[in-house]
């Protein structure tokens, strides 16, 4: 049991994700770095799906009701435990009463926290996901107080354990993203294709759960630019009328009328999902469905 002493930023509840509502406007959500969530829980022992708290573009302060033990990821955050600091990608023992920190640094976007036995919170349309703008949960705060479950074993063995992400995941602030050429690629000139594959994009500070809005070489159509909205997933590249890319990320809408020139692969939505606004500089490659599937198999 945790209490949330201070947010800043934005945390939420988030497990895999809500499936099976897409057709009724309800977007998937679940983690922005779906490798980090599913590597926090490993590391404690819970199931793939346990709900951790997403921590984004901030720090969250929180205070131990009773013992415990905590796995921290993702990028560009440090830890505190009490007196001692952790490095992400690790597990750690804490005694009721001390406080743990998760501060931002630079590097990266989001951080994961999840607890031994992973936190309770309720089920809403057979998830436990937060969606802020479709009223679906809420976001953290101060004064909050944070259930766990049942832990997998004794917190004792579960602490002290770490997970060798560099074997699996390549993050970087100059990442080459692969993508799957979108259904509308012929919508756009042999330029404009050659644009969005030879030139870097840099993120936008206008990004969110939503979508991440790259700025770059803005890339030409060839012929209209709207369509009738048709089905959208996380990792659509959308190109509106001004020509510069926008990812669709966990909260993307299940539809969209612009055109999608590629789908970013599920193997690099997490490289992609840290990269700093006004920081990095994303590249994309072609790939094949086949290899996407063989890159994929190998994170899972």
């Amino acid at each position: 049991m945790l209490e949330v002493l201070d947010v800043s930023g934005l945390a939420t509840f988030q497990d895999s994700g809500r499936r099976g509502w897409q057709s009724y406007g309800v977007p998937v959500s679940g983690p922005m770095d779906w490798f980090a969530h599913r590597a926090a829980n490993s590391l404690l022992g819970n199931s793939t799906d346990a709900v951790v708290i997403e921590i984004g573009l901030g720090e969250i302060a929180l205070r131990a009701l009773r013992d415990t033990t905590l796995a921290v990821t993702g990028a560009g955050f440090e830890v505190e435990n009490y007196v001692w600091k952790f490095p992400l990608w690790t597990t750690f023992y804490v005694r009721a009463g001390w406080h743990v920190q998760v501060k931002k640094t630079s590097g990266g976007n989001w951080a994961y926290l999840a607890i031994a036995g992973g936190f309770e919170t309720p089920s809403i349309l057979g998830s436990k996901s937060t969606y802020l703008r479709g009223g679906i949960g809420s976001a953290l705060r101060g004064g909050d107080i944070l259930e766990a479950g049942k832990p997998a074993s004794e917190l004792s063995k579960l602490a002290a354990r770490d997970f060798p992400v560099g074997k699996y995941m390549k993050y970087s602030q100059l990442p080459v993203i692969e993508v799957i050429p979108g259904p509308q690629e012929n919508r756009f000139t042999n330029e404009g294709l050659k644009i969005f594959y030879e030139n870097k994009y840099i993120l936008s500070r206008s990004f969110d759960r939503m979508g991440y809005r790259l700025e770059g070489k803005p890339i030409p159509h060839s012929g209209s630019m709207d369509l009738i909205s048709e089905g959208m997933t996380m990792g659509s590249v959308q190109v509106p009328a001004n020509g510069q890319p926008i990812v669709m990320m966990a909260d993307s809408p299940t539809t969209g009328g612009y055109p999608k020139i590629a789908n970013v692969t599920h193997a690099d939505l997490p490289v992609l999902a840290q990269c700093e606004a006004g920081v990095s500089k994303i590249r994309f490659k072609e790939t094949t469905v086949e290899e996407a599937q063989k890159k994929l198999a190998g994170l899972r």
